[in-house]
């Protein structure tokens, strides 16, 4: 009988240690290749890696003054823009991610409480 109770603590908490990992590590990885996947398909569209790389080269490569100025001011409204949007959808994500972590948090909590 002794070691059927031993059997059964152990297998409980390896159960609690894999559903911890599951539930945690598991969730994180997806939710992070989601959020690259979207940010990837995003960067086709909004080009802030080729616009960082050519930050300082003039738009249309018209090397006068002009085509410098307008490069400058056109290529940082697109950084501007790309970088709310990216720190946007990074932040939905670590939402989403918060409350998922917290629901078992909540689920015991109000167990408890009952």
């Amino acid at each position: 009988m002794n070691f059927s109770l031993v059997y059964l603590a152990s297998r409980l908490l390896y159960r609690i240690k894999e559903f911890l990992r599951h539930w945690y590590i598991g969730s994180f990885l997806v939710i992070s290749h989601q959020v690259f996947n979207i940010l990837e398909k995003l960067d086709r569209r909004l080009a802030l890696r080729i616009t960082l790389r050519n930050f300082l080269r003039p738009l249309y490569q018209d090397y006068s003054v002009l085509g410098y100025i307008l490069g400058f001011f056109f290529r940082s409204w697109r950084i501007i823009i790309a970088s709310v949007i990216y720190l946007a959808i990074i932040a939905v994500a670590l939402a989403v991610y918060i409350f998922w972590a917290l629901i078992p948090i909540y689920i015991i909590g109000s167990a408890r409480l009952s």
